[in-house]
């Protein structure tokens, strides 16, 4: 079967669904929590992972994961491309990406987005709305380059990171994996993994959130 299955039922499974309608997707079932009941966007909402398996069982081969958190995302992934599903992509028509950026699977841009040359966008990633990347820029798994975002070009952002509202990075720069920066953060210099960092310019925070 052709129809979507989204992975998801809350306020980013919204924006996902409207963008895969936008493209003539046909969503067939969205999983929420286990207690999840009713409908998104007209979705119907099937509660609980296990059904994921079932509706595989049931023909369905194509899926999104709506989740914003980047761990989790990541998990839900695996465990769809493990079960046989393709991930698709949900693309805003008033996104600009071009012809030379690179997208992989699972992944969310948003509207008003700009992705320029020779940039990558790995599997599950979101650049969410308005964001821009400039050339040579990768975005790595799962990771989520928030609204308003400006990364220059050559810039490398790591596995499962968040790079905050209305954050800039400067050219060259690389974040690494699993790394947080604050909204509004100014990035000048390379991040170490697993680091959070905040600022103008970004400086990391110890481990006690100072």
């Amino acid at each position: 079967m052709r129809a979507v299955v989204v992975v998801g039922a809350g306020g980013h499974a919204k924006v996902c669904i409207e963008l895969l309608r936008a493209a003539g997707e046909e969503i067939a079932w969205c999983i929420g929590g286990d207690d999840a009941v009713g409908d998104c966007l007209g979705v119907p909402v099937l509660g609980g992972d296990q059904h994921l398996s079932q509706l595989r069982g049931r023909g369905f081969e194509r899926a999104f994961v709506a989740i914003g958190d980047n761990t989790a995302r990541r998990r839900l992934g695996d465990e769809l491309q493990a079960l046989g599903y393709e991930l698709v992509n949900a693309v805003s028509p008033s996104a600009v990406v071009s012809p030379s950026a690179r997208l992989g699977v699972g992944v969310a841009v948003m509207a008003g987005v700009v992705i320029n040359a020779d940039a990558e966008i790995e599997d599950l990633a979101i650049v969410n709305t308005a964001a821009t990347i400039d050339h040579d820029c990768r975005v790595g798994v799962a990771a989520h380059v928030a609204p308003q975002c400006g990364l220059a070009g050559n810039v490398e952002v790591g596995v499962c990171t968040f790079v905050g509202v209305g954050s800039s990075v400067i050219p060259g720069v690389h974040i690494g994996d699993h790394v947080m920066v604050g909204a509004g953060a100014v990035v000048i210099s390379d991040v170490d993994d697993g680091a959070t960092v905040v600022g103008v310019p970004a400086r990391a925070l110890d481990r006690q959130g100072r």
